[in-house]
């Protein structure tokens, strides 16, 4: 989970341009953009840590959709992607890419569900209507791990190698943000703070998680 490339340069770099691979989260036309960078307690990024901010203003309804579209295939005997963003009440399908069959579980509450043995280009799927994680294993593999993070917020991204991320279309003012990561050493592997969100522009923030190892 993390890079060994120098930390330093790359939060400043990023925070300097929009690379490649850089998720963005967009929900408004003109608003604030948050740019956050997460790294562990030894200055490392720290990749696939998922940010979801709750501004004071409150959150339109409606529906909404993350990277990924609601897939989470199993791959090279993985779950791909390792962790996949969600909105409370999607439905989550499954597809099979390897030659081996799987067997798909989580004992989360977020979301308890069992599918049986199903082989290549077979799928499955699973609606996911409680908010929080939902650890993903599988029978026959026990070396697959995976998760699943349904959030009820639109404004929620996954960092990239560098431990980077933007989430723009932000009203102003304060806002609640969770950061959550598999090996976050807290309870249910969220850190929360506040911070104030520019309703035009960027406003940085780097968060240090303590990570198991």
């Amino acid at each position: 989970m993390k890079i060994a490339s120098a930390p330093i340069l790359a939060i400043a770099m990023s925070f300097a341009v929009l690379a490649g691979g850089l998720t963005v989260s967009s929900q408004a036309a003109s608003s604030g953009t948050l740019a956050i960078a997460i790294k562990d307690d030894q200055g490392m990024p720290v990749r696939d840590a998922v940010v979801m901010v709750y501004p004071a203003t409150g959150i339109a309804g409606g529906s909404y959709k993350f990277d990924g579209n609601g897939v989470m295939q199993q791959r090279n005997i993985q779950f791909d992607p390792g962790t996949l963003i969600v909105a409370k009440g999607t439905n989550v399908s499954f597809p099979n890419r390897d030659r081996v069959r799987h067997n798909v579980y989580s004992f989360s509450e977020a979301g308890k569900f069992e599918m049986k043995l199903y082989g290549k280009d077979e799928s499955r799927s699973q609606r996911f209507s409680i908010v929080g994680t939902v650890a993903l294993g599988c029978n026959i593999h026990d070396e697959m791990k995976g998760y699943i993070k349904v959030v009820d917020t639109p404004y929620a991204a996954k960092t990239n190698h560098n431990g980077l991320l933007q989430i723009g279309g932000l009203p102003g003012g304060f806002a609640r943000v969770k950061v959550w990561h598999p090996n976050n050493r807290v309870r249910g592997g969220e850190t929360e703070f506040s911070l104030p969100i520019s309703g035009s522009g960027l406003t940085k923030k780097t968060a240090t998680l303590k990570l198991r190892k």
